[in-house]
């Protein structure tokens, strides 16, 4: 059957209307039919419903034929060519989206619902929403905006509406949840309740976030300031020493270029470093700044059971637990090394043979072998290096047996003379760095071995950990006593004295000795320790110069 027929009969009878009347709610019937449905002959005679919507109508109610309407009917029975301008004339109805939601109630005409009953588990239009206000029976219901899915919000193990807010679960709960079901003792508030404590907590992360950023700003601003007294620093003692130099620049071209070497070589270290931390900093904020906009997000929600849902599913329901921001620690910047600089430029003056060669005209560049690293450790393209891997590493892709310790070897090796080398350690609050005769097969590239540093008498080392420094062979350890945390490890071997001495780098001053009688290669061994919750993720770096100079001296002990 057509929709333009259906739409010309009656919901009563079934057939063409008769006399058509239309009611108050727009539906359309038969005068006799619907008086025979109310029992009644005239108006005046109430109560009046409509047998489409079941609404109420007035009970001084007039029924009028509907003219337009019959002249339809007629229409249509007599020429069906008339079908056309029927449907043009039905045609006034409204498309709905797929996303309107319509009333529940309305049996021939649906229209769109404006209001949900949880209680009925029905939406409602506009008419049938007024009945839930007009009817006692009805007043009692819980009436919510209109949703397409009203199961949603209600329990489904209950089937009871989402009053509650269970605070131990971080959930909406019924009131069965609470007193019978799996939130049972739990503690519980209301909706209201609940938004008004998630609200006041992010109101406090807020400002925890707004004191946080602050705190990063000034420390952005103390590397700003580090980084440019860096740079300031370089250059005073750049020129300073320059101008010693050039008072005994015949003898000492040589050791000047060293020297500035070193000054360039710590100001790119340091100034890499403080660009490093400033960038720490800006992504802490970016962080603060999104958890900021998310949480002011959150706070314009006014629908209290989306704001729940939300605050749980972004896991903001429960109090940050916010680092504290890092203070920037100026004495990593301290230009201890370039005064050492002068200073021996100073001393030089006075002694001058006393002080050639400088130790660090022994200065070698080692490179890490990465075929010797521990599968846990990464080392960097340059080979410079060596950190714990950011990425976890299966055990199947490694099945040989590895040493405890999680180190790597250099790639070069040291058999005779004098030879010097810098590891950068910075603020790492564990390491371990010293050298050892091979323990691996450096042609097959395989670790066999169960040795370690410090553990047997072929290898020596430093140990720091947590401010406390041991100097460390053939499972002996000794208990340094350093006054200054040391931010570069020097390491000096004299095999032609069989010595082994650990420095303070920057002020360099001796820290260990060891007496080394080995008759095999040796091998710098790093080892950057384990890293927990990012505690000790910085890198151990070998210090290096550009064009190191080389040192030859004959048999008078003159440079030549």
């Amino acid at each position: 059957m057509g929709t333009v027929e259906e739409g010309l009969k009656c919901p009563v009878c079934q057939d063409f209307f008769t006399d058509p009347v239309t009611l108050q709610c727009g539906h359309n019937f038969c005068l006799t039919c619907i008086q025979a449905v109310w029992e009644t002959d005239g108006p005046n005679e109430g109560p009046f419903f409509c047998p489409e919507c079941q609404i109420f109508l007035p009970s001084d109610l007039t029924l009028e034929i509907n003219t337009s309407l019959q002249t339809k009917v007629k229409d249509f029975i007599a020429n069906g060519s008339s079908i056309a301008q029927l449907q043009t004339t039905s045609s006034s109805r409204a498309t709905k989206s797929p996303s309107t939601v319509l009333c529940d109630h309305c049996i021939e005409m649906s229209s769109v619902a404006i209001r949900t009953c949880l209680t009925c588990d029905a939406s409602l239009c506009q008419a049938h929403a007024l009945l839930h206000e007009q009817r006692s029976a009805l007043r009692e219901h819980s009436v919510v905006e209109v949703t397409g899915d009203p199961l949603s919000l209600k329990c489904r193990d209950h089937r009871d509406e989402l009053k509650l807010f269970c605070m131990e679960e971080k959930v909406p709960v019924c009131c069965l949840c609470v007193l019978v079901g799996m939130h049972k003792n739990h503690k519980a508030y209301q909706l209201h309740e609940a938004c008004a404590h998630f609200k006041g907590m992010l109101e406090t992360t807020m400002n925890q976030l707004l004191k946080r950023r602050s705190e990063a700003e000034l420390a952005i601003k103390d590397l700003e300031s580090l980084y440019t007294q860096t740079v300031n620093s370089a250059a005073d003692f750049r020129e300073r020493i320059s101008d010693k130099y050039s008072r005994i620049r015949v003898v000492l071209d040589g050791d000047e270029r060293l020297m500035m070497q070193i000054i360039d070589a710590e100001e790119t270290y340091m100034t890499e470093w403080l660009e490093a931390q400033r960038a720490i900093m800006e992504a802490q904020i970016k962080e603060i700044d999104s958890l900021r906009a998310s949480s002011k997000s959150l706070l314009q929600d006014t629908n209290d059971l989306r704001f729940l849902q939300q605050i749980t599913a972004q896991n903001l329901s429960d109090p940050l637990d916010l680092a504290p921001i890092q203070e920037v620690d100026r004495d990593l910047c301290d230009p201890e090394k370039l005064r050492t600089v002068e200073k021996l430029v100073d001393d030089l003056s006075v002694a001058l043979a006393q002080h050639f060669p400088r130790m660090w005209s022994y200065l070698s560049s080692p490179t890490l072998d990465s075929k010797t690293a521990h599968p846990k450790l990464e080392i960097s393209h340059d080979r410079k290096q060596v950190y714990w891997r950011r990425q976890p590493v299966s055990e199947t892709l490694y099945p040989q047996p590895y040493d405890s310790q999680y180190s790597v070897l250099a790639q070069e090796s040291f058999n005779n003379g004098q030879n010097y080398w810098e590891v950068i350690v910075q603020e790492k609050p564990y390491w371990l760095i010293g050298v050892t005769t091979c323990p691996v097969d450096k042609k097959d590239g395989q670790s066999q071995s169960s040795s370690g540093l410090g553990v047997n008498n072929t290898s020596w080392c430093i140990y720091h950990g947590d401010g406390e420094y041991l100097a460390c062979h053939d499972t002996q350890e000794k208990k340094l006593s350093v006054g200054k945390k040391v931010r570069k490890l020097g390491i000096l071997i004299n095999l032609q004295k069989g010595e082994l001495s650990f420095y303070d780098a920057d002020a360099m001053t001796l820290l260990h000795s060891f007496c080394v009688q080995c008759t095999e290669p040796l091998y710098a061994m790093l080892n950057p320790c384990i890293d927990v919750n990012g505690l000790n993720r910085q890198p151990l770096t070998l210090f290096w110069i550009k064009d190191p100079w080389e040192w030859h001296v004959n048999t008078d002990g003159h440079k030549e």
